[in-house]
Protein backbone atom coordinates (compact mmCIF):
# COMPACT_ATOMS: atom_id res chain seq x y z
CA UNK A 1 0.00 0.00 0.00
CA UNK A 2 1.72 2.93 -1.65
CA UNK A 3 0.81 6.36 0.70
CA UNK A 4 1.85 8.80 -2.71
CA UNK A 5 4.18 10.95 -0.66
CA UNK A 6 7.66 10.03 -1.37
CA UNK A 7 8.11 7.55 1.45
CA UNK A 8 11.73 5.54 1.17
CA UNK A 9 12.43 2.74 3.58
CA UNK A 10 15.33 2.88 5.10
CA UNK A 11 17.21 -0.14 7.10
CA UNK A 12 20.59 0.13 9.28
CA UNK A 13 22.45 -2.93 9.17
CA UNK A 14 25.66 -2.31 9.13
CA UNK A 15 26.49 -3.41 12.67
CA UNK A 16 29.15 -6.34 13.77
CA UNK A 17 26.48 -7.93 15.87
CA UNK A 18 29.56 -8.69 18.34
CA UNK A 19 27.09 -9.54 21.58
CA UNK A 20 24.99 -11.78 19.32
CA UNK A 21 27.84 -13.45 17.60
CA UNK A 22 26.31 -13.65 14.20
CA UNK A 23 24.88 -11.19 12.41
CA UNK A 24 21.62 -10.51 13.82
CA UNK A 25 20.09 -9.42 9.76
CA UNK A 26 20.60 -13.11 8.93
CA UNK A 27 18.74 -14.37 12.37
CA UNK A 28 15.65 -16.74 11.36
CA UNK A 29 12.40 -14.75 12.14
CA UNK A 30 10.14 -16.60 12.93
CA UNK A 31 12.65 -19.12 13.86
CA UNK A 32 10.25 -22.03 11.88
CA UNK A 33 9.82 -20.17 8.72
CA UNK A 34 12.08 -18.90 5.88
CA UNK A 35 12.65 -15.37 6.47
CA UNK A 36 15.16 -13.60 8.08
CA UNK A 37 14.93 -10.46 10.59
CA UNK A 38 16.20 -8.50 7.14
CA UNK A 39 13.88 -10.20 4.55
CA UNK A 40 10.78 -9.67 7.08
CA UNK A 41 11.50 -5.63 7.64
CA UNK A 42 11.92 -5.43 4.22
CA UNK A 43 9.03 -7.15 3.12
CA UNK A 44 6.84 -4.94 5.75
CA UNK A 45 8.30 -1.66 5.01
CA UNK A 46 7.51 -2.61 0.96
CA UNK A 47 4.05 -2.11 2.03
CA UNK A 48 4.45 1.01 2.51
CA UNK A 49 7.37 2.37 0.96
CA UNK A 50 7.76 3.45 -2.81
CA UNK A 51 11.59 1.71 -2.37
CA UNK A 52 13.71 0.55 0.61
CA UNK A 53 17.23 0.91 1.33
CA UNK A 54 19.41 -1.32 3.75
CA UNK A 55 22.74 0.38 4.81
CA UNK A 56 25.51 -2.31 5.01
CA UNK A 57 29.06 -2.31 6.63
CA UNK A 58 31.85 -5.03 6.32
CA UNK A 59 28.91 -7.84 5.46
CA UNK A 60 27.84 -6.49 2.43
CA UNK A 61 28.52 -9.82 0.56
CA UNK A 62 26.69 -11.62 3.27
CA UNK A 63 23.45 -9.34 3.17
CA UNK A 64 23.75 -8.53 -0.77
CA UNK A 65 21.65 -11.54 -1.98
CA UNK A 66 18.33 -11.04 0.73
CA UNK A 67 18.19 -7.23 0.03
CA UNK A 68 18.09 -8.18 -3.83
CA UNK A 69 16.30 -11.13 -3.53
CA UNK A 70 13.69 -8.93 -1.81
CA UNK A 71 13.64 -6.10 -4.24
CA UNK A 72 15.04 -3.61 -2.56
CA UNK A 73 18.86 -1.72 -2.99
CA UNK A 74 21.94 -2.30 -1.44
CA UNK A 75 23.91 0.76 0.44
CA UNK A 76 27.19 0.15 1.83
CA UNK A 77 28.42 2.69 4.40
CA UNK A 78 32.35 3.32 3.77
CA UNK A 79 33.11 3.87 7.30
CA UNK A 80 30.55 1.78 9.46
CA UNK A 81 33.49 2.22 11.95
CA UNK A 82 32.27 5.07 13.11
CA UNK A 83 28.64 3.93 14.34
CA UNK A 84 24.82 3.51 13.45
CA UNK A 85 24.33 7.34 13.15
CA UNK A 86 27.17 7.72 10.39
CA UNK A 87 24.72 4.26 8.81
CA UNK A 88 21.74 6.92 9.03
CA UNK A 89 22.90 9.65 7.24
CA UNK A 90 24.53 7.58 4.75
CA UNK A 91 21.33 6.11 3.83
CA UNK A 92 19.02 9.27 4.40
CA UNK A 93 21.24 10.89 1.80
CA UNK A 94 21.06 8.02 -0.86
CA UNK A 95 17.27 8.46 -0.41
CA UNK A 96 17.49 12.23 -1.02
CA UNK A 97 19.58 11.51 -4.15
CA UNK A 98 17.10 9.29 -4.84
CA UNK A 99 13.82 11.82 -5.17
CA UNK A 100 12.68 10.89 -1.63
CA UNK A 101 11.55 13.52 0.48
CA UNK A 102 10.35 11.39 3.63
CA UNK A 103 11.59 7.76 5.41
CA UNK A 104 10.61 5.11 7.53
CA UNK A 105 13.36 4.13 9.35
CA UNK A 106 14.36 0.78 11.42
CA UNK A 107 17.20 -1.14 12.69
CA UNK A 108 17.65 -4.51 11.45
CA UNK A 109 17.78 -5.82 15.19
CA UNK A 110 14.31 -4.71 15.90
CA UNK A 111 11.75 -7.33 14.36
CA UNK A 112 8.90 -5.45 12.28
CA UNK A 113 5.76 -4.37 13.80
CA UNK A 114 2.64 -5.66 13.14
CA UNK A 115 0.91 -4.17 10.35
CA UNK A 116 -1.67 -2.73 11.89
CA UNK A 117 0.74 -0.58 13.62
CA UNK A 118 2.36 0.02 10.72
CA UNK A 119 -0.64 1.41 9.50
CA UNK A 120 -1.22 3.28 12.34
CA UNK A 121 2.15 5.00 12.05
CA UNK A 122 1.75 6.10 8.41
CA UNK A 123 -1.38 6.74 8.67
CA UNK A 124 -0.55 9.50 11.30
CA UNK A 125 2.37 11.11 9.56
CA UNK A 126 0.08 11.61 6.39
CA UNK A 127 -2.00 13.67 8.54
CA UNK A 128 0.59 15.06 10.29
CA UNK A 129 0.21 19.39 11.45
CA UNK A 130 2.49 21.50 9.67
CA UNK A 131 5.39 21.73 12.13
CA UNK A 132 5.42 17.88 12.68
CA UNK A 133 9.22 16.45 11.57
CA UNK A 134 9.11 13.03 13.26
CA UNK A 135 6.28 10.46 14.32
CA UNK A 136 7.72 7.76 16.41
CA UNK A 137 5.83 4.48 17.98
CA UNK A 138 5.91 4.23 21.84
CA UNK A 139 4.82 1.04 24.07
CA UNK A 140 4.40 1.88 27.73
CA UNK A 141 5.77 4.82 27.42
CA UNK A 142 9.33 3.78 26.04
CA UNK A 143 9.91 4.77 22.51
CA UNK A 144 10.49 2.73 19.59
CA UNK A 145 11.01 1.72 16.02
CA UNK A 146 10.25 2.40 13.01
CA UNK A 147 10.82 5.61 12.88
CA UNK A 148 9.32 8.13 10.53
CA UNK A 149 11.31 11.72 9.32
CA UNK A 150 10.07 14.78 7.40
CA UNK A 151 12.74 16.35 5.02
CA UNK A 152 12.96 18.81 7.62
CA UNK A 153 14.23 15.70 10.44
CA UNK A 154 16.22 14.41 7.27
CA UNK A 155 18.23 17.56 6.73
CA UNK A 156 18.75 18.15 10.90
CA UNK A 157 20.47 14.59 10.95
CA UNK A 158 22.54 15.43 7.72
CA UNK A 159 23.25 18.82 9.17
CA UNK A 160 24.45 17.10 12.66
CA UNK A 161 27.88 16.75 13.50
CA UNK A 162 29.36 13.45 13.02
CA UNK A 163 29.79 12.64 16.48
CA UNK A 164 26.08 13.55 16.98
CA UNK A 165 23.39 10.80 17.23
CA UNK A 166 19.86 10.45 16.73
CA UNK A 167 18.34 10.63 19.92
CA UNK A 168 19.92 13.41 20.87
CA UNK A 169 18.65 15.37 17.56
CA UNK A 170 15.20 14.20 18.19
CA UNK A 171 15.30 15.29 21.73
CA UNK A 172 16.53 18.99 20.79
CA UNK A 173 13.58 19.61 18.93
CA UNK A 174 10.73 17.78 21.00
CA UNK A 175 7.55 19.93 20.13
CA UNK A 176 8.53 18.85 16.33
CA UNK A 177 7.94 14.91 17.50
CA UNK A 178 5.05 13.20 17.68
CA UNK A 179 4.80 10.21 19.87
CA UNK A 180 1.84 7.87 18.84
CA UNK A 181 1.28 5.22 21.66
CA UNK A 182 0.49 1.93 20.75
CA UNK A 183 -0.43 -1.41 22.09
CA UNK A 184 2.23 -3.31 20.12
CA UNK A 185 5.68 -4.48 22.04
CA UNK A 186 7.43 -5.47 18.71
CA UNK A 187 8.45 -1.66 18.46
CA UNK A 188 10.44 -1.42 21.32
CA UNK A 189 11.83 -5.49 21.07
CA UNK A 190 15.50 -5.20 20.52
CA UNK A 191 17.21 -8.56 19.82
CA UNK A 192 21.34 -7.56 21.20
CA UNK A 193 21.87 -11.17 22.25
CA UNK A 194 21.25 -15.25 21.86
CA UNK A 195 19.05 -14.28 25.52
CA UNK A 196 16.76 -11.35 23.69
CA UNK A 197 16.43 -13.79 20.61
CA UNK A 198 15.46 -16.91 22.74
CA UNK A 199 13.45 -14.84 24.89
CA UNK A 200 11.48 -13.54 22.19
CA UNK A 201 11.06 -15.79 20.06
CA UNK A 202 9.30 -18.07 22.80
CA UNK A 203 6.86 -15.25 23.08
CA UNK A 204 5.80 -14.53 19.56
CA UNK A 205 2.41 -16.39 19.74
CA UNK A 206 1.52 -13.61 22.61
CA UNK A 207 3.08 -11.08 20.09
CA UNK A 208 0.95 -12.04 17.22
Amino acid sequence: MRFGMGLGGLILAAGESSRMGRDKALLPWPAEGRDTLLSAAIRALSDYCDLVLVVTGNNSSALEPVIYGCGAFLVANPAPERGQFSSLRTGLQELLNRGRDNAMVTLVDRPPPKEPTLRRLVDRFASREHGIWAVVPEYQGKHGHPVLIGREMIEAFLKARLTSNAREIEHANPERVCYLETDDPLVTANLNTPADYSSLESRKLDLS
